[in-house]
């Protein structure tokens, strides 16, 4: 009753357990950005259908994923290579599935972020809640180019369930590599943010929790000491220090991919105005 849609790029590593959480699946697409190690090899030989396309941007990946590929089944889960996805979670899935009224377009699961070997509950603001089940044929766009936000032509639901995330098995390089990728997106954001946008106010006070999420991060963006400010509310404030050791080295993480971002911005503030970086 559900089709499963996995974008990779160089997961040898994380693919085989993501693969084996979806045994249930008798319809999984793999869409891969031609990467260079074992990733397609591993998906055609657990029964995968491999696409290939290349990466530009997530919200272009993703649209090519729900668009132009044909699946067996209405509803579409779609987990990074990263995340395991719980029996419960499959159950709630396929309860939804099972009911053709459902009007929802697509909906938001949220996950527990592991780090060193434990969930980091306090450090990784939990909930975030990312979107991971569609109905392709109720998606009409993405917006933003990377954490692509997905629009609709139906309402949005949440799931009770949780999926696993261990976003460093790749390595602590490849962490970076990925971040360095998505801190030059954030850097063009605020950029334009500071060209004259005012502070969306109304997002702010938003009583859902992804509209404030957004409000707050442009917010965010005009703090000064945007890296310090970033670790002690996640490592004080949001109660990080009670993740001990782990939630420790994941704030400064964090707090050194806000400065990316920072930095990234400024050489773009100085470009603009024809200085040198």
């Amino acid at each position: 009753m559900i089709s499963v849609c996995i974008l990779t790029l160089n997961e040898e590593r994380n693919l085989p357990a993501c693969l084996a959480a979806l045994r249930w699946c008798d319809d999984i697409v793999v869409v891969d950005s031609f990467s260079t190690d074992r990733t397609v090899d591993i998906a055609k030989k657990a029964g995968a259908r491999v696409y290939q396309r290349a990466y530009d941007s997530e919200k272009n990946q993703r649209m090519f994923a729900l668009k132009e590929i044909t699946y067996k089944y209405d509803w579409v889960f779609m987990p990074d290579a990263d995340e395991i996805a719980t029996d419960e979670l499959v159950a709630e899935m396929r309860a939804i599935a099972a009911d053709p009224t459902r009007p929802e377009s697509f909906f938001r699961i949220r996950y527990k972020n592991m780090f060193m070997g434990r969930w980091i509950k306090h450090s990784s603001l939990y909930p975030t809640w990312m979107t991971r089940f569609y109905r392709p044929d109720r998606i009409i766009r993405f917006d933003r180019d990377e954490h692509a936000i997905p629009v609709g032509d139906g309402p949005e639901g949440r799931l009770n369930e949780h999926y696993l995330h261990f976003s460093f098995n790749n390595g602590l390089r490849a962490w970076y590599e990925k971040h360095n990728r998505y801190s030059c997106s954030e850097a063009k954001e605020t950029f334009e943010s500071h060209c004259g946008a005012v502070i969306p106010w109304h997002k702010i006070l938003s009583t859902r929790s992804e509209v404030r999420r957004r409000g707050l991060k442009s917010l965010s963006m005009r703090i000064p000491f945007r890296p310090t400010a970033r670790f002690i509310y996640m490592y004080v404030l949001r109660g990080g220090f009670l993740d001990g050791l782990e939630g420790y080295h994941y704030c400064r993480l964090i707090a050194a991919y806000e400065y990316m971002i920072v930095i990234k911005t400024m050489e773009m503030e100085r470009r603009a105005q024809g200085l040198p970086v």
